[in-house]
């Protein structure tokens, strides 16, 4: 079965990468770090954020963006953006693509985003703010790309629990 990929440019803050490695375990997605990372893999708050989840999770580590797509030739990226020309919603997401997100202070480089204009995506807000948490927007676009993949071979039915809010 196809994976989507997660891939995180230069992360700065291993509590972002640490939430976005849980969010992919539970989303059956693969998360790729390109180096360099503010912090070390082996790191107590990355693990702490990541909870008992992280021995699960599918991760890969690059030196760089170039050796990066070295590995993934033809690759369909997503480049998550606040200058992206198209909302997150509006473009349809193959279940192997890779959605790329820049570092907390900076983004992901300018050099990257000219060279992939069409594939720019960005997510809405209001007024003057400048950006979403890294692990919240990583969340918002890898959910609207597993609805738009019908959340293949993740768990839709089950038994429902109901609260029951009368007094007995």
């Amino acid at each position: 079965m196809a994976a989507l990929n997660i891939v995180l440019h230069e992360p700065e803050i291993p509590q972002n990468t640490g939430n976005i490695g849980r969010t992919c375990v539970a989303a059956g997605a693969k998360l790729h770090l390109i180096e360099p990372l503010g912090f070390r893999i082996n790191e107590k708050a990355l693990k702490r954020a990541g909870m008992d989840y992280w021995s699960e999770l599918d991760v890969y580590t690059y030196v760089n963006y170039e050796h990066f797509m070295e590995k993934h030739p033809g690759a369909k990226i997503y480049y998550a953006t606040t200058k992206g020309h198209h909302l997150y919603s509006d473009v349809s997401y193959e279940s192997d693509c890779f959605i790329m997100f820049g570092k907390e202070s900076g983004g992901i480089p300018e050099r990257i985003l000219k060279a992939h204009p069409d594939t720019c995506v960005r997510i809405p807000m209001l007024g003057e703010t400048r950006s979403l948490n890294l692990a919240n927007a990583a969340a918002i676009v890898l959910y609207e790309a597993l609805r738009q993949n019908q959340f293949a071979g993740m768990k839709l039915e089950g038994e429902l629990h109901h609260l029951n809010w009368e007094e007995e």
